[in-house]
């Protein structure tokens, strides 16, 4: 997300400055034009140098570890990374006098739905580590606004996926978790298999249904709640999706069409923290900040994200 939100800003006029410990990101992932300091959220040292290189308007805090699994596995590191370090960047900006904050955040924060599409006054109730730090850093923001007036606005992603429709950015993690990309790197022979984990969900074809959605739209939402909260924008938590759930298999077979590659798929047990269905109601996004998704459907998405997959 870092990376093509750095682009959005660039390509939007704002040249910004990142700070990174490139602990699964990569240098040559940030386009030029943008400013890079090394270091850690978890260390406050690191944090105060880089907002040496102010002043900012605002702050923008993705960093932090978002893998659902290992959030069960190292729940310690998930929380000194999610909670410790979104705290060493809040207060840095009280010091430093910044008012403006989009955070990174993510519909694991709303658990099992009791009702979809999902709107943003759902219960939360968020079934692994992942999530409850989610949870717990909007209602820290909620809690600096009525202190100290810094203004924010989370942004729930459901699921992010795609590339830059002009090839400058892409997936890139390792290890990779997620679904889009190892569905490519199969069909490219890089995976020997396609795991479906879960065939027993209470949805049409017994894996789980996500909304997916591009991830140019996702950097787009992030340029426009800069502006929102610059126009004085109140403290809020806005959902980004597209509305529409596709399930495992439906990816699966949408990426065959695509590629015009035939997957082999293994099924797998459930895995711990996946709720069978998660797709947003978005509507407030459009109201509040004016976003539309532009790359919503899921034969676009996986047509860019192949783009991507074939040349790197």
């Amino acid at each position: 997300m870092g990376s093509h939100v750095v682009l959005a800003l660039l390509d939007a006029g704002v040249a910004p400055v990142v700070l990174d410990n490139f602990e699964a990101g990569y240098r040559d992932a940030i386009a030029p034009g943008a400013e890079v300091v090394e270091g850690d959220i978890r260390s406050a040292d690191d944090v105060a140098r880089a907002f040496e290189r102010g002043p900012f308007g605002a702050v923008l805090h993705f960093a932090g570890l978002a893998n659902v699994p290992q959030s069960f596995e190292d729940p310690e590191k998930c929380y000194a990374a999610n909670l410790t370090g979104g705290l060493n960047l809040l207060a840095a900006a009280r010091r430093n006098g910044v008012k403006a904050f989009v955070f990174s955040s993510s519909a694991a924060v709303y658990g099992p739905p009791e009702r979809t599409p999902i709107p943003e006054d759902h219960p939360q109730n968020p079934i692994s580590p992942y999530g409850f730090t989610k949870a717990a850093f909007e209602r820290v923001l909620r809690d600096f606004d009525a202190a100290y007036g810094i203004r924010s606005i989370a942004l729930r992603y459901f699921n992010a996926a795609g590339a830059d429709p002009a090839g400058r950015a892409g997936e890139r993690h390792d290890p990779e978790t997620h679904l889009t990309p190892i569905v490519l790197q199969h069909l490219r022979g890089k995976r020997p298999r396609i795991k479906v984990f879960g065939t027993d969900y209470p949805t049409p074809d017994g894996s789980c249904i996500r909304d997916y959605i591009h991830v140019s739209d996702l950097a787009e939402a992030h340029v426009l709640a800069v502006r929102a909260l610059a126009d004085g924008a109140p403290t809020t938590a806005l959902n980004l999706g597209v509305g529409r759930g596709y399930s495992v298999r439906e990816v699966i077979a949408t990426a065959e069409r695509v590629t015009g590659l035939k997957a082999n798929v293994v099924e797998e047990g459930r895995r711990a923290g996946d709720p069978p269905v998660l797709v947003a109601d978005a509507s407030r996004a459009n109201s509040v900040l004016g976003w539309t998704p532009k790359r919503a459907s899921l034969e676009t998405i996986i047509a860019d994200a192949w783009r991507w997959e074939s040349r790197h």
